[in-house]
């Protein structure tokens, strides 16, 4: 096997609608389809009879990476505990030019965030900034600015 590329970051959400005002009305991802799942061959890949999900695939603004969101209409499932530091729990990373303003501009949105913005001391993002918010499931997303870096 040789993998060549990536090609999206799924989360299953509550509410498609109520994570679609998040991901592209307060951080800024482009809707690039959204849909209704019904077929047979997406039953067999999930391994799940019956399937409906309200779906949508969103471009990360600079990247060709995308997100996919999954509300499971049937069969319904339960909440997860994401917290950072349960097995299983994952997140995307968005790169910003400058998290101070991100973060007063998402604040001011009523985004829920885990600290202020937190300087990168040692490592080798060390001269750069990270903060960690919550999608509207609780779901970890984080804002990174990389460090600058002299030519």
């Amino acid at each position: 096997m040789r993998i060549t590329g990536a090609d999206h970051t799924s989360y299953t959400i509550s509410n498609l609608e109520r994570s679609l005002a998040f991901y592209v009305g307060v951080l800024g991802c482009e809707t690039l389809w959204q849909r209704e799942i019904t077929n047979e061959y997406f039953d067999e890949i999930v391994g799940l009879s019956g399937c409906v999900v309200k779906a949508a695939h969103l471009r990360i603004p600079g990247s060709e990476h995308r997100i996919e969101l999954f509300e499971y209409v049937q069969p319904a499932g339960s909440r997860a505990d994401v917290r950072t530091n349960n097995v299983g729990s994952s997140h995307v990373s968005f790169v910003v030019d400058d998290l101070h303003a991100a973060y007063e501009d998402l604040k001011e949105a009523g985004v829920q965030f885990r600290s202020p913005p937190v300087e990168i001391t040692s490592g080798p993002n060390k001269g750069g900034w990270g903060i960690y918010l919550l999608d509207p499931d609780g779901i970890t997303v984080e804002l990174f600015q990389p460090p600058i870096r002299l030519a």
